[in-house]
């Protein structure tokens, strides 16, 4: 291959040979942010690729190994970072696993197109005395924008092994592990530039003692009369003299290893971006963009949500029942594992598909380079809220999912704009609540279309409401500086995409549907205890009637109303399976008899329906999700209709946006932010959403009295 000017030999085979007994390698793979390390680790790793969390923190780990002539090589993906001088979470974590862990190796990837810019933390890394290999990752997008890369050059001058790669289609990523290996065996450690005389002076009388140069410019920043005495002879302070050393040292040496013919292949690039950075046409843009995202994340993700929902329970869970049973098992065993086991990990099943397709979404978007644009074109509107552009993106999760919108907080730079934004993001409707909003503005209202948009609003105005008075009262600080790197576009790959979504979808089954899980079974015990007892002598229903002078002010005031807000909170659209329970609902016919073969043949069919569906919604006008439609619990339509009043169903509406959306996203920011801030705003949700509620009820009432 000559990508980037270098040559490498053929690629080699891995060797699929268990771990036990062989030597071990740790390589840490560091880099700017997007420069592809992820990709390469998923090229080199494969199906041994995991994504976890540094211990402690809410940054992603993200691991694997391979076993590659009788050594195995631990990779570890730091976060990708610009700098060695800890500032953010993500720096700190590459500096501290650096300092402490000590890997074996070190994997520097670059982005070839921008290698200049790139090798400041190559020099930064170099410092730090660990063998190293450097991968000139993009090597393609290099060629075709006329850059070449001489790496004999490069290795005998800074004393690296450099091999070009294409991690999009993972060409030249192989011949990387004979290259780290060979490193490690020969103890290559990478050439110190200098970076100037007036530092290098100084450094030099720690020669003896200091074990790295990382070492040495540690022993000089800590001697005041050092740091006085090289910020008299240049004129600036230490920390800029470093800086510039570091530049300085990277400047040299890309002129040395790299020719740059006149540019090519960025006509595309400059094309989509006089669209895409335009600011009307990019904004137009945008918005068709997103009306497309969730168009496709609601309408295809709904028909095969809703047959999840129905395979879960109406055959999987029937059917255990029915198996216990039949091994004469007791009558509540099966109930509780029907039920409960197998109904608790329904309902986080049942939003895989959502989260699946939204992470695909995103992912794809990211990986063509589109999603690095929206902070940039959205920053001067941000600003407004006190949150710079970067607050777009989990905003925009929000409407989908609020889980996997509070993880996306991680990219923000600073914990100010990060709190800001979490607390935010629950107040954005979700599909969840949705299933709510629908069933009741239905019921109650002649125009539920216009309910529906109006609480939607409604929650983007609180959330904006809440960012504007944490920013002025208890995070004053203006918003962080946003610096924004603009890949060129890309053409992605779908294996890539894959293992990207399939980590996230699996962090999300283990994060989330543990907690909900553990609680559904809970809720279950609650309704049936005593053993025996009707709904209104269970202890959910004593729970509902202590709660119910709470609500009644909102017009609130059946306990089988009340009640439906404890699982609720477990997941939105319980509220109105757990109605139908206490209100005794289901109980009105009698239960029909369960076939296995029949229930199956049912759900093969519906399966095929909803396939069908989630195809045809591809191709119509429209968002069919936000549509809504007529159901079928006509009993319970009629039992709360008896129940409440409008003024009071809109009341429970409100209070279902604005107090916390569900228990996972409670767990999940509680990870993020940590514990006290996450019920600080569980306090301050409820409390704003009984307040507007409350105002909203005797509005109603004095609009349209009661009876």
């Amino acid at each position: 291959m000559s990508d980037a000017g270098c040559h490498t030999s053929a690629a080699p085979e891995l060797q699929a040979s268990r771990t036990a007994g062989k030597a071990r390698l740790s390589v840490a793979i560091a880099g700017n942010p997007n420069t592809g390390k992820t990709t390469l680790l998923n090229h080199l790793v494969g199906a041994n690729f995991s994504v976890g969390n540094w211990p402690g923190v809410t940054v992603e780990k993200k691991q694997g190994s391979v076993v590659f002539n009788d050594v195995v090589l631990d990779f570890v993906d730091l976060p990708g970072i610009y700098t060695l001088e800890p500032v953010s979470d993500d720096e700190r974590i590459a500096v501290d696993y650096l300092k402490t862990e000590t890997p074996d190796l070190i994997l520097n990837v670059i982005e070839t197109p921008n290698i200049e810019r790139n090798l400041v933390l190559t020099m930064e890394l170099a410092e730090m005395g660990i063998p190293m290999v450097m991968a000139l990752n993009m090597a393609d997008e290099a060629v075709r924008a006329g850059l070449s890369v001489n790496c004999a050059t490069l290795e005998r001058l800074a004393g690296i092994r450099a091999l070009p790669t294409v991690g999009r289609t993972g060409q030249g990523a192989k011949a990387l592990l004979p290259a780290l290996i060979d490193a490690q065996a020969q103890q290559r450690f990478p050439r110190n530039l200098p970076y100037g005389d007036v530092l290098e002076q100084h450094l030099r009388a720690w020669d003896d003692v200091a074990t790295s140069k990382h070492d040495a410019l540690q022993r000089v920043a800590a001697d005041p009369n050092a740091v006085r005495a090289i910020e008299a002879v240049s004129g600036q302070e230490f920390a800029q003299v470093l800086r510039d050393g570091r530049a300085g040292a990277a400047e040299g040496l890309y002129r040395a290893v790299a020719r740059r013919q006149p540019r090519k292949g960025r006509e595309l690039t400059a094309a989509l971006d006089s669209v895409f950075l335009h600011p009307i046409l990019g904004l137009g843009a945008y918005l068709v963009i997103m009306y497309l995202f969730f168009k496709i994340a609601f309408d295809v993700s709904a028909p095969i949500m809703a047959w999840l929902d129905g395979f879960i329970n109406g055959f999987v869970g029937p059917l255990a029942s029915q198996i216990l049973l039949a091994i004469q098992a007791p009558t509540l065993l099966a109930e509780f594992v029907g039920e409960a086991v197998i109904g608790g990990v329904g309902f986080v099943v049942t939003f895989l598909p959502l989260i699946v397709i939204m992470f695909f979404l995103l992912t794809l978007m990211g990986m063509t380079g589109y999603m690095a644009r929206l902070p940039f074109l959205l920053d001067r509107f941000m600003r407004r809220f006190g949150l710079n552009g970067k607050a777009v993106i989990p905003l925009l999760l929000g409407l989908g999912c609020n889980v996997p919108a509070v993880m996306a907080t991680r990219t923000m730079e600073s914990r100010r704009d990060k709190l800001l934004v979490t607390m935010m993001i629950p107040f954005i409707s979700c599909p969840a609540r949705l299933v709510i909003f629908s069933f009741f503005a239905a019921l109650f209202f002649p125009n539920p279309a216009l309910v529906i948009m109006g609480l939607y609003v409604g929650g983007i105005v609180v959330a904006v409401l809440t960012s504007m008075l944490l920013k002025n009262t208890l995070y004053r600080r203006e918003a962080t500086s946003m610096l924004i790197e603009l890949p060129p576009y890309r053409m992605p790959r779908m294996r890539t995409i894959g293992v990207i979504v399939w980590s996230h979808a699996r962090e999300f089954l283990r994060r989330a549907g543990t907690t909900i899980f553990a609680v559904s079974i809970i809720v279950w015990l609650m309704i049936h205890i005593p053993f025996g007892a009707t709904p209104e002598e269970s202890v959910v229903a004593r729970v509902g009637k202590a709660i119910t002078p709470i609500f009644a002010p909102l017009g609130i005031d059946d306990w089988r109303v009340t009640t439906s807000l404890i699982p609720a909170f477990l997941a939105r659209e319980t509220a109105l399976s757990f109605m139908a329970t206490v209100y005794s609902v289901e109980d009105d016919a009698p239960a029909a008899t369960f076939s296995p073969a029949e229930a199956l043949g049912k759900q093969a069919t519906g399966l095929i329906s909803a396939l069908g569906q989630s195809a045809a919604s591809l191709v119509t006008i429209g968002i069919s999700t936000l549509q809504t439609e007529d159901t079928s619990q006509s009993a319970l339509r009629v039992a709360i209709g008896r129940s409440m009043a409008p003024a009071a169903a809109l009341s429970f509406m409100i209070l279902m946006l604005l107090y916390n959306s569900c228990l996972a996203v409670a767990s999940v920011m509680a990870k993020e932010i940590g514990r006290k801030e996450s019920l600080a705003f569980l306090v301050y949700s409820f409390a704003l959403g009984w307040g507007v509620a409350f105002v909203v009820y005797r509005i109603g009432l004095w609009v349209a009295p009661a009876g």
